[in-house]
């Protein structure tokens, strides 16, 4: 592809990616932001509630990126069994994955809110909430992963306009069921939860029926039940270090709650607020890293090396401008970010300042999320991303964070602003890796025969 070619391939997958990530980072923010309407510990209890979903995406995230990081090359490849093979191995560990958290979300909500506050009144309503929104992750466990299927499948509109939709109808039915309007019960928090499972059902359904459609990549028992040895193998080869980097990052940014959590419910609900702001804005870099990483996957899949390494550097142009430009985004929009909150004078202050260090943080959000999440696990090179943030978190701005909180008593602010440096102490590594080419790499073997 040319220049403008490859524009329009980028954009047919970045558009409906970015989209529909943008519809679920809303929908998360619906949930806090309209029960934060009624009070600010309820805001902060369905955010802090909201950490165990963010856990169980971390799981999900991976099997996603691993589902993608062999689709995409199978489907450039032209091996269409393969792909449903993959997809039999991803469900078999998603439902597992997803039994899991419903048990322990239906059955433990109590025990889980308490290790992010001590607040009474919080564990309270973060309990409610998580007892109804258990039953979702049962039904992610498919939807999701056949919406990843799609996308790298050449139906990325299509499944961006399932998700979409599902997610619209979240927000319309958080404000239905929250605030008890056209007849309904009022619910508030439990509402948000409510609105969530339904609309989770819906798009489960959606999924179903694409199923039903014969040209589409099909669930076939017969690969979930015998799963195929090689591609087993090799799919687990390269997706447990992707694993082993989503629970390194995302437990480092539970500890970040974890630590917020325990400066007190203004600084929670102002926390709460900038994490909301900072991940629809940072939507478009999920898009970036996901859309090249399936065009990246084609052409190694197909043999294109040299093509391959020419889309990389692209990306990497455009993940530079779009970071730059969205925290320059991010500080213009912070007036109408504080005029449209309802918070105390002082979580209204942090989260002034906090906006502040959000923007500088998109450019390594916009970098690293295109190269270690995109264009490196598309070759395969997932290694290089549990290395990183094992050493950035858990070695620097964890232990930093908990002494600046905890030991040395620092202001709010400074402990905020520490524990939003890894992204940019990143850089200096991603940037050598990614130059040494190691992603580089075909990971597709030749076609099997069927099993007996």
């Amino acid at each position: 592809m040319d220049n403008r070619s490859f524009r329009k391939k980028l954009l047919s997958l970045v558009l409906p990616i970015t989209f529909q990530q943008l519809m679920v980072t809303v929908v998360s923010a619906s949930d806090a932001l309209m029960v934060g309407v009624i009070g600010q510990d309820m805001l902060s209890a369905v955010s802090l509630a909201s950490q165990i979903t963010f856990v169980y995406n971390l799981f999900t995230a991976a099997l996603t990126i691993g589902t993608s990081m062999f689709a995409a090359q199978y489907w450039g490849k032209g091996d269409k069994d393969a792909v449903e093979r993959i997809l039999g191995i991803v469900l078999r560990t998603s439902a597992a994955v997803s039994v899991v958290f419903f048990a322990g979300t239906a059955f433990f909500p109590g025990m889980l809110m308490r290790i992010f506050t001590p607040d009474p009144a919080l564990i309270g309503y973060g309990s409610e909430y998580l007892r109804i929104v258990s039953v979702t992750y049962l039904m992610c466990g498919v939807s999701q992963i056949y919406l990843c299927i799609m996308k790298n499948s050449d139906l990325a509109a299509k499944s961006m306009v399932i998700g979409s939709t599902a997610a619209l109808l979240n927000i319309a039915l958080n404000a239905v069921l929250i605030y008890g309007l056209f007849g309904a019960p009022r619910m508030e928090a439990a509402g948000a939860a409510a609105a969530t499972a339904v609309s989770r059902a819906v798009e489960l359904v959606w999924v179903l029926a694409e199923l039903r459609k014969k040209e589409r990549i099909q669930i076939r028992m017969k690969y979930i039940l015998h799963p195929d040895p090689v591609l087993r193998r090799d799919f687990w080869h390269y997706t447990f270090p992707v694993l082993g980097n989503e629970l390194v990052w995302g437990g480092g940014f539970t500890m970040y709650s974890v630590i917020m959590g325990h400066l007190g419910t203004d600084a929670v609900a102002a926390n709460s607020i900038a994490n909301i702001v900072k991940n629809i804005i940072a939507s478009l870099a999920m898009g970036i890293g996901n859309g090249g990483a399936i065009i990246v996957g084609n052409e190694l899949g197909a043999g294109r090396l040299e093509q391959a390494r020419l889309y990389g550097g692209r990306l990497c142009r455009i993940s530079i401008l779009s970071g730059i430009c969205s925290g320059i985004f991010l500080l213009l929009i912070r007036p109408l970010v504080l005029a449209a909150t309802d918070l105390s004078p002082e979580a209204a202050e942090y989260l002034k300042w906090m906006l502040v260090m959000c923007s500088y943080y998109m450019v390594g959000k916009y970098v690293n999320g295109t190269t270690i999440a995109g264009i490196f696990c598309a070759g395969g090179d997932s290694r290089f991303g549990f290395l990183c943030d094992t050493v950035t978190l858990w070695c620097f701005t964890v232990p930093a964070g908990f002494l600046a909180a905890f030991v040395l008593h620092l202001p709010v602010l400074a402990v905020y602003f520490i524990i939003n440096l890894d992204e940019i102490v990143k850089l200096p590594a991603v940037y050598r890796r990614y130059k040494k080419y190691a992603w580089l790499k075909d990971l597709t073997v030749e076609p099997r025969q069927e099993q007996g």
